[in-house]
């Protein structure tokens, strides 16, 4: 079941998963810069980069490299 992860703009964590797993994002800061995903209200800044390291992992992974 999808949950919300920012509440300011209603992001579910399931659409934020799919666009990091689209576009390689490393850190919040280039989140912000690329997409109007986070406009740094900072309440779900550590569900966001914990969302980033995930899909970096994951890119990682995918990539053959651990």
């Amino acid at each position: 079941m999808a949950e919300v992860v920012c509440l300011c703009n209603e992001i579910l964590d399931e659409d934020l998963r799919e666009y990091l797993d689209t576009h390689p994002i490393d850190s919040i800061e280039e989140l912000r810069e690329q997409a109007s995903i986070c406009n740094k209200c900072m309440q779900c800044q550590d569900l966001v980069e914990g969302e980033i390291y995930l899909a970096r992992v994951r890119r990682q992974r995918a990539a053959g490299q651990f």
